[in-house]
């Protein structure tokens, strides 16, 4: 077989992790010297800071001015959990899933909330449901971009405008670095650790106008938490969407957000930030279309992410080893790289088919990805070499 050398230029930055993601290029902490630490949230200076960065996320993500946006505790699993529980019940749901978190919100809503009117419409890794069989007169709950799969959906235009339910959309690895059609998404969450490399455990919820009427018009018949509790009386905590958390927030990562956005608005907003993680991908994707033993988990092109982007062997040796074999050779290949400092937590997820996961988002610098890609050549190569003369 083809023999590599081990490669001499490394990526300047090799953090390469889905989540939590690269800091933005030139981070230092430094960027977190104006933080309100020891400060109430509640405090002015602690209140402007949360308004500015739902104010901020509007302007960068063009959010429709009527639709609200919130800071919520648990990251964006937090977000998910709070519409789920707070607007399902009051008709059918369609539960849409092609990956892990997505049929994690399956369980949730079959086995938790136990909601007997509840279709699944699934997919196995690699590929999209058929849209064509959702129900838009019922709620639908879905991954814009399939985090542990690749596989995300090419644009809003399944959506039907004059839909009767509700739009419920895990965003997470997509906000910010592709186009959200949010006059035919209800409810969008996302976390701060993804696309723009923010620190875990904070999420963000935005509602439409029809999302609200839900939430004042029906009350669930089982009990909420604090935490997930968006009404009072009948009526929207509007306060929740103005910077006064549910619970306290760290000030220190929202100062952190605030850097993030900043910067993010500097480059020129969500077009440079599409931008940069779609030149991410084309790197990796014109690699994977000249490599003997790598390819796209994501079988369409149309549906191939940007972010995080999932790989599969398609080398026969490797190809045909069973699942804990290659598995274990996935395994290997990603330690390799880990040792040699050249690309940290690259391993598919853990419910994934054996492979690698490579995060392109924006925060990832293109010149850093180009000098990895050698790295994976030579990673593989060894491994295979040392694999078949243990055979």
């Amino acid at each position: 077989m083809t023999t590599h050398a081990k490669p001499g230029l490394r990526p300047a930055n090799p953090n390469f992790s889905s989540g939590p993601c690269a800091k933005r290029p030139g981070w230092s902490v430094e960027a977190l010297k104006s933080a309100a630490l020891g400060r109430s949230h509640r405090a002015k200076i602690g209140k402007t800071k949360l308004e500015q960065a739902i104010e901020l996320t509007r302007e960068i993500l063009n959010v429709p001015q009527d639709y609200r946006i919130g800071i919520v505790p648990a990251s964006d699993t937090g977000a998910v959990e709070m519409a789920l529980w707070s607007l399902l019940g009051e008709r059918g749901v369609d539960m849409v899933a092609w990956e892990s978190f997505g049929s994690g919100w399956v369980t949730d809503v079959v086995k938790q909330l136990k909601l007997a009117d509840t279709r699944k419409i699934e997919a196995g890794y690699g590929a999209l449901p058929d849209l064509a069989k959702i129900d838009f007169d019922r709620d639908v709950v879905f991954t814009w971009n399939g985090t542990t799969s690749g596989v995300r959906v090419p644009d809003g235009d399944f959506i039907p405008a004059d839909r009767k339910g509700l739009t419920i959309c895990d965003a997470t690895s997509a906000a910010f670095a592709q186009r959200l059609d949010f006059e035919k998404l209800d409810v969008v969450t996302f976390s701060w650790q993804k696309v723009l490399g923010g620190e875990g455990a904070h999420g963000m919820l935005i509602l439409s106008p029809r999302a609200v009427a839900r939430l004042e018009s029906y009350k669930p018949a089982w009990p909420l938490p604090k935490i997930f509790r968006l009404t009072s009386g009948g009526k929207l905590i509007e306060g929740i969407f103005k910077g006064e958390t549910i619970n306290t927030p760290s000030m220190l990562c929202v100062e952190d957000y605030l850097d993030a956005l900043n910067w993010a608005k500097s480059i020129g907003g969500l077009d440079a930030l599409v931008a940069r993680a779609d030149a991410n991908a084309a790197v990796l994707d014109r690699f994977v279309e000249s490599s003997s033993w790598l390819g796209h988990l994501a079988a369409a092109p149309a549906t191939r992410s940007n972010t995080s982007v999932c790989l599969s062997f398609s080398d026969p040796y490797i190809a045909a080893l069973d699942a804990d074999g290659q598995a274990a050779f996935a395994k290997g290949l990603v330690s390799t790289l880990d040792k040699e400092g050249v690309a940290y937590d690259i391993g598919s997820y853990r419910d994934a088919p054996p492979g690698l996961r490579i995060w392109c988002g924006a925060t990832v610098e293109t010149s850093d990805l180009e000098a990895l890609l050698p790295w994976l050549d030579w990673a593989f190569a060894s491994q295979k070499a040392s694999l078949k003369a243990a055979a």
